[in-house]
C-alpha cells in the first residue's frame, strides 16, 4: 500500500533518486503505540517501539530480516522517550534480536525499565544506549544522528537523523512527542535550536489535531480550583495517572499552587506512580535548575513535615483513607473500587483528556467523575508553528486519532506550502526529494510566551521577536526587572546599572556588619548564590546566611 498525499507544487526541478521512505508498523491511532521504519539511502532505521502487541512486530521483522543481506530487520533503534506507547516493545525486541543496537537519551535510557514493573531491575538487560544532546555523532558511515530537548517528559528529544551523499544532504527530523510551553518539570522544546535546518522530512505527532488550548498557567488554575472545591465539599480526590509525567507534574502542581501550599492536607501517591517520582529524585540533575533549586530548600516529592504531606500509601491504608478530605495519585490502570470504600467519605475522580482509562459506573462509595486538561503535547496552534518554523519538502503525521490527523492534513495552510502524509499502519510513504525546493514563507505566529510558577520561583518566556530585538541588550544589561501593575496589566522594566546605584544610595547599611546589604552576591535585593539557602529569594538588607561573602573581597 501507498499513501494518499496532499502535495504542493512546490519542487520545481527534477526529483532526485527515492533516497527516503517511511514504513510505519504502527501509528498511534488509538493506543497500539507508535514503531516507524525509515529507509534513508541505504541506512534503516527504527523509530519508537510502542507497539502494545509486539508478537505481529516480532514475526514482520524476521521475515524482513531472513529477506536481506543483514540477520538483522534494522541496522538500529531510536527512541524518543520513555512512555509505553513508545517504548514498551522493546525488551522483546533486544530478546529478539539482542545485537540490534538500541540508542536514546541518558535520562530515557535510565527511565525505560518502568516499562516492565512485573520484572526485577537487575533481570532487565542494560541494552540502551545513552547519546548526548545537541550534538551530531555519526552513527554509520554517512548517517548522523542528533538529539535535541523536546519537552514534554524528562529525556523526551527530537531525533535528526542526516544521509549525505556525494550530491546531497538528506535531513528527517522526527519529533517524538513534543511540548512547545515550558511544564513544572520539564522544559519545552526550544524552536531557536531547529530552525534553519533544511530538512527534507518532518514527522510530527498530531495527538490533539487542530485543537486550541489555554495557557497552561490557565489550565493548571483550573484544574487546582476543582480540586479546591472538591476538598471544600468535604470530598477526596483521586487522579489516575500514568507512571511517568503527569502524575509528577500534578505533585508539583499541588505543592506549589496558592490553594494548597501550607494547607493541613495529606496528598498519597500509590503504585507505579511513586516509582515514577523514585525515578524522576535520580534524575534530578537533569531536571531544570528552578526544581533543582526547589529540591534545595525543600524534598521534591515526598515530605511530612512541611504542608500538604506527600507520603506513599501504603497497601494496607488504601481502603481507609479518605475518611477525611485527601488526595490520592494512584495507576492509570488501578481498580480505584480499592480506595472508595463504603466507610469512606464521598470521592471525586478526576480523569487527564486524551489518556484512555477505565472507570466502572458506580463504586461503594459515593463518587463523581470528571475530566480536566493538563496537555503534555502541544496543540494546533503549536504543531503548525512548529512546522512553518522548520518549513520542510514533506510532513507526515502520526500519533494521533485518524479524525484529528485528518484535520490537520486538511489545513490549507499546511497543504499549500507542504507535502503532507497521513499514512496508516503497513502504508509505505515514499519521500521524494526535489533538487530545488523553494522554501515557502512561514505565515505570521501569534506565540506570546509562557510564565511558569514552581513554588517562589516565577519564569516568565518571552518569544524570540522580542529577544532578538537590540533594545533586548539594553533591557536585560543587569538581569534585574522591576515591575508594577498598570490597570489589569503587568508592566516590566529593566533596571539599569545606574538604576541600582541610585536603589542602593537609598539604603545606608553599614560596611562594618556582614549582612546581606554587603554582600557580594545580592543584587535588587535578591540573592543570586546558588550555594546559598536564600537563592533567588528576596532578602532584607539587615539578613544574613552563611554563603556571605563581602562586596569589597577579592573576586
Amino acid at each position: 500500500m501507498r499513501d494518499n498525499v496532499s502535495a504542493s507544487s512546490r519542487v520545481d526541478a527534477g526529483e532526485t533518486a527515492n533516497e527516503l521512505e517511511c514504513l510505519p508498523y504502527s501509528v498511534q491511532h488509538n493506543d497500539e503505540g507508535v514503531c516507524l521504519l525509515v529507509r534513508m539511502g541505504p541506512h534503516r532505521i527504527l523509530l519508537d517501539c510502542g507497539l502494545k502487541e509486539s508478537s505481529l512486530l516480532l514475526s514482520t521483522l524476521t521475515k524482513s530480516a531472513g529477506k536481506g543481506s543483514s540477520p538483522l530487520p534494522a541496522d538500529l533503534v531510536l527512541i524518543s522517550h520513555a512512555h509505553p506507547d513508545h517504548a514498551r516493545g522493546l525488551l522483546a525486541l533486544h530478546q529478539s534480536f539482542p545485537l540490534l543496537p538500541v540508542y536514546a537519551s541518558e535520562v530515557t535510557s535510565k527511565l525505560l525499565p518502568l516499562n516492565w514493573p512485573d520484572q526485577a531491575p537487575q533481570e532487565i538487560p542494560q541494552f540502551c544506549h545513552a547519546l548526548p544532546l545537541r550534538s551530531p555523532v555519526e552513527l554509520q558511515d554517512g548517517l548522523v544522528v542528533e538529539l535535541f530537548p523536546a519537552g514534554h517528559l524528562p529525556g523526551a528529544v527530537a531525533i535528526l537523523l542526516t544521509y549525505t551523499t556525494v550530491q546531497h544532504s538528506y535531513r528527517l527530523l522526527y519529533t517524538g512527542d513534543f511540548f512547545l510551553s515550558n511544564s513544572r518539570l520539564v522544559e519545552g522544546l526550544r524552536l531557536e535550536e531547529l530552525r534553519g535546518l533544511d530538512l527534507s522530512v518532518l514527522i510530527i505527532e498530531g495527538t490533539y489535531g487542530t485543537s486550541r488550548h489555554p495557557h497552561r498557567r490557565n489550565q493548571e488554575n483550573q484544574l487546582a480550583e476543582r480540586i479546591n472545591r472538591a476538598i471544600a465539599d468535604n470530598c477526596s480526590v483521586l487522579l489516575p495517572t500514568p507512571a511517568l509525567g503527569l502524575g509528577q507534574e500534578l505533585l508539583m502542581l499541588l505543592r506549589s499552587h496558592h490553594h494548597f501550599t501550607g494547607r493541613d492536607l495529606d496528598i498519597w501517591v500509590d503504585g507505579a506512580v511513586a516509582s515514577g517520582c523514585d525515578a524522576y529524585l535520580e534524575l534530578l540533575p537533569h531536571l531544570p535548575p528552578s526544581v533543582q533549586n526547589f529540591a534545595r530548600h525543600q524534598p521534591l516529592f515526598w515530605d511530612e513535615r512541611v504542608r500538604p504531606r506527600v507520603r506513599r500509601l501504603p497497601p494496607e491504608h488504601r481502603a481507609t483513607v479518605g475518611k477525611s478530605p485527601c488526595i490520592v495519585l494512584t495507576d492509570s490502570t488501578s481498580d480505584f473500587g480499592q480506595y472508595c470504600q463504603p466507610d469512606t467519605g464521598p470521592w471525586l475522580i478526576l480523569l487527564p483528556e486524551k489518556i484512555d482509562i477505565k472507570v466502572h459506573k458506580k463504586y461503594l462509595a459515593p463518587t463523581t467523575i470528571d475530566s480536566y486538561l493538563l496537555a503534555q503535547h502541544s496543540d494546533g496552534p503549536g504543531t503548525t508553528q512548529l512546522i512553518h518554523n522548520l518549513r520542510p519538502q514533506h510532513v507526515v503525521f502520526v500519533h494521533g486519532s485518524s479524525t484529528y490527523l485528518a484535520d490537520l492534513t486538511s489545513l490549507e495552510e499546511l497543504q499549500n506550502r507542504y507535502h503532507v502524509h497521513s499514512p496508516s499502519a503497513g502504508t509505505l510513504v515514499e519521500l521524494p526529494i526535489g533538487d530545488t525546493f523553494l522554501q515557502p514563507a512561514a505565515p505570521e505566529t501569534n506565540y506570546e510566551g509562557e510564565l511558569t510558577e514552581l513554588g517562589t520561583v516565577i519564569t516568565i518566556t518571552l518569544p524570540d521577536a522580542i529577544t532578538a530585538d537590540p533594545r533586548w541588550r539594553q533591557f536585560a544589561d543587569t538581569g534585574l526587572i522591576e515591575g508594577h501593575w498598570q490597570g489589569e496589566e503587568l508592566v516590566l522594566r529593566g533596571l539599569s546599572q545606574r538604576d541600582l546605584l541610585h536603589q542602593n544610595s537609598d539604603r545606608y547599611t553599614s560596611s562594618d556588619v556582614d549582612c546581606c546589604g554587603n554582600c557580594r552576591h545580592q543584587r535588587g535585593q535578591r540573592c543570586w548564590n546558588p550555594a546559598s539557602p536564600l537563592y533567588n529569594f528576596k532578602v532584607t538588607l539587615e539578613g544574613y546566611c552563611p554563603a556571605f561573602e563581602r562586596l569589597n573581597d577579592s573576586q
